[in-house]
């Protein structure tokens, strides 16, 4: 996986509010308003994090009618699992043992 895949990712993570909508969707698919609802967020701003989750696909969107349902992707956490696994496993090729002591 390439860095700003890695980055976009880990993007969707890091922000307090994009955590709490991660742990309404464990519930299942939610409509945007049933997200407002739970959440102190103004529209444009749950739009903003619901583009930067769906970006990472952490999250999927499908359009019913005029409002938008979400979901987790289990194949977009899965990629994010393996990305992490990625990232953190010691390299055991590495020839400049100086540089990972550090």
């Amino acid at each position: 996986m390439d860095e700003r895949r890695a980055a976009v990712i880990f993007k969707a993570f890091c922000d307090e509010n994009r955590i709490r909508i991660i742990k309404l969707l464990r519930s299942g698919e939610k409509c945007a308003c049933e997200l407002l609802e739970e959440i102190n967020l103004t529209q444009p701003t749950l739009s903003h994090h619901m583009k930067i989750l769906c970006d990472a696909e952490i999250v999927v969107s499908r359009k019913k009618g005029k409002w938008t349902h979400y979901s987790i992707s289990e194949k977009g956490v899965k990629q994010a699992k393996e990305c992490l696994v990625q990232l953190s496993t010691l390299d055991i090729r590495c020839e400049n043992k100086s540089c990972c002591e550090k």
